[in-house]
């Protein structure tokens, strides 16, 4: 006679879960991650966990240490302490390229665009990269025209298609940087400030355009940014930077409304 109590913990049980199965690894986890040059510490001792499609906003005034955390993330900067594991594998020791192969794309606060090509020619050629071919755009590039025109189509620049980059406005060249990046298909993307120098009517088309990559597209997002209306229409969870360490993750609600948080940021803008 089937046991009872097993009977309904095999119900209670996610479909296609197994008994004694462990939990899937986190996107990205963080063990005390740190980095000090000249004896100076930047970053110190930052753990956390991201979860598949989760949305992780990071906050706090300028030198909290938040692009440095970006930048060990992706491997721009090498970490003098702790680990960054993506999907369970240890990367600490991996270049930026490395990191990209594994589903990693990030953004920054200055653009890295060239002027003088045209925005389908910006996303053919981050194609052509992730595909492994040839860098050169002129190389049986239109097998990539449907993967670009799809591209451009999600993020609002089909019809700049032919413009160059030089000559768009702010706000669709960081569209431009997102198109760039997803083409490659990154399963977490980094995005740093993707609204500073954006004008204010820019901001609504890009936000919209952040929260479709996000809930649309499934992508797991952590992005640093100063503008709270924004963050709290967007972020699962709000991470606290203050002095190079985690001071606070939780909910946007819970965050906001923490003693700590307040007190760490008592004349300083969040």
């Amino acid at each position: 006679m089937a046991d009872p109590a097993a009977a309904a913990v095999a119900a209670a049980a996610p479909a296609g879960a197994t008994a004694g199965a462990p939990a899937a690894a986190p996107v990205l986890r963080l063990r005390g991650l740190g980095w000090a040059v000249g004896g100076a510490t930047i970053v110190e001792d930052v753990s956390l966990e991201v979860a598949e499609g989760e949305f992780v906003a990071f906050i706090g005034p300028n030198g909290a240490g938040k692009t440095s955390l970006f930048n060990l993330v992706s491997g721009i900067t090498a970490a003098t302490a702790g680990s960054v594991e993506l999907d369970g594998v240890d990367v600490t020791a991996e270049p930026v390229h490395a990191r990209a192969r594994r589903g990693l794309g990030r953004t920054f606060q200055t653009s890295s665009l060239w002027p003088g090509m045209t925005v389908a020619d910006h996303v053919r050629l981050a194609a052509q990269a992730a595909g492994g071919g040839s860098h050169r755009i002129w190389r049986r590039a239109g097998r990539y025209d449907r993967q670009v025109a799809e591209t451009l189509g999600r993020t609002g620049l089909a019809h700049r298609s032919g413009t160059l980059a030089g000559a768009l406005s702010h706000g669709e060249k960081r569209k431009l940087e997102l198109a760039v990046l997803l083409v490659g298909e990154p399963r977490l993307i980094l995005l740093d400030e993707p609204m500073a120098g954006v004008s204010a009517e820019e901001v609504p088309a890009l936000t919209d355009l952040i929260r479709s990559v996000h809930r649309d597209q499934g992508r797991t997002v952590l992005m640093v940014e100063h503008h709270m209306d924004v963050l709290l229409g967007l972020a699962d969870r709000l991470a606290v930077m203050h002095h190079g360490t985690l001071l606070a993750l939780d909910t946007p609600a819970a965050v906001t409304a923490d003693a700590t948080v307040q007190q760490a940021y008592l004349g300083e803008a969040l």
